[in-house]
């Protein structure tokens, strides 16, 4: 009968990796509160700042603001002065977490609290099957709003709409674009903005969603983009063949229910001469290419507790957000897109992009 031997660093080494992991794991939870207060804003404008002044700053309740900064201070984030009792947020760390930053990865940090509060339902799927609807997700389209507009809005302009020889110029001229499961419209609002001789139109399952992009483009004046509560795989109900020159998808196709059907009918509202332009998350599709991938424990637990058991939930493929390059590109070749692209991004190694033609 073999033994087996236990290695002692091994064992230190993990209940190190694991403790790190645990704490990581609750400054997510209190930076979410950070972002959702205000409070990284507040305390990088005051500079300096003792617990009382910054809660009154920031009209909170001292008490709760002492002991989230308590939890800023030990996981290193916020700095304190023992001597004075201020606190105070780096301008170095201010440029990666405040609503001024380019990057505020704070967002980032709201799917943790979105995500966990379904582990009682998850925990039933992992037992029985299926999965959990959208409206179990109540402020996802929020933060999908936010993260759109620092990870795809200022790159739409000088480099994913390039990405298509000729196509600012078409959408300067004028055509017809859709954007097949839109969400609060960022996108599309803004390509309708900067685009007024083009019209727009987007499509998403969730009311609420849609209803806050048409109000966000009547409150700005558009009149050339109009939004619809469809579900993808419903858009051939709703389009002519070929009535689009373009049509996009930002991060939309993993967590459908019938991928097959929501690209065919891609496909089918296409013009001949148009194209398909998709984003998504770019990944080897297997676990042991996926190891090295840099966010792959993030995008594998958002895949699990939404991508995945939304499409469950609706009967669906539960293709996961982590379902590779390979799937992708066959997707769309069995959709009838005969020439596919794949194009990155180097300061961006977790969005892939593929533009998808009908003809070569």
């Amino acid at each position: 009968m073999s033994t087996i031997t236990i290695d002692p660093q091994r064992v230190e080494d993990f209940e190190q990796q694991l403790v790190e992991t645990i704490n990581h794991g609750a400054l997510c939870l209190m930076i979410s509160i950070g972002h959702r207060t205000g409070l990284f804003d507040t305390l990088a404008e005051t500079g300096p700042v003792d617990a009382t002044a910054l809660a009154e700053h920031a009209g909170l309740d001292e008490r709760y603001v002492l002991e989230w900064l308590g939890a800023m201070t030990a996981g290193r984030i916020v700095e304190h002065d023992p001597e004075t009792g201020a606190y105070d947020l780096l301008a170095e760390h201010a440029q990666l977490i405040t609503r001024h930053a380019d990057q505020n990865l704070a967002v980032y940090a709201q799917y943790i609290p979105v995500f966990g509060a379904n582990e009682d339902d998850i925990l039933t799927c992992f037992r029985e099957g299926g999965g959990l609807g959208y409206e179990h997700f109540p402020r996802f389209h929020e933060i999908m709003e936010e993260e759109s507009a620092q990870a795809v809005i200022p790159a739409l302009h000088p480099r994913i709409l390039p990405l298509v020889p000729g196509l600012t110029d078409r959408l300067e001229r004028g055509i017809r674009a859709v954007d097949v499961g839109c969400g609060r419209g960022r996108a599309l609002n803004e390509l309708a903005s900067w685009y007024p001789n083009s019209s727009f139109t987007g499509y998403d399952l969730s009311e609420e969603a849609v209803r806050y992009a048409r109000e966000t483009a009547a409150a700005r004046g558009l009149d050339n983009v109009a939004f619809h509560a469809v579900d993808a795989a419903r858009l051939a109900e709703v389009e002519e063949p070929g009535a689009a020159q373009l049509i996009t998808t930002f991060d939309a196709v993993h967590d459908q229910a019938d991928p097959d059907a929501v690209t065919r009918a891609i496909r089918r509202t296409v013009a001949d001469d148009g194209v398909y332009l998709a984003q998504d998350i770019d990944a080897a599709g297997n676990h042991g290419d996926d190891i090295d991938h840099p966010l792959g424990p993030f995008v594998f637990t958002a895949s699990c507790l939404h991508c995945m058991t939304v499409s469950l939930a609706a009967g669906g493929a539960g293709y996961g957000a982590m379902w590779g390059r390979e799937r992708a590109q066959t997707l769309f070749a069995r959709a009838g897109f005969e020439d596919v692209e794949v194009h990155t991004f180097d300061d961006d190694p977790t969005a892939v992009f593929y533009v998808c033609r009908p003809q070569r």
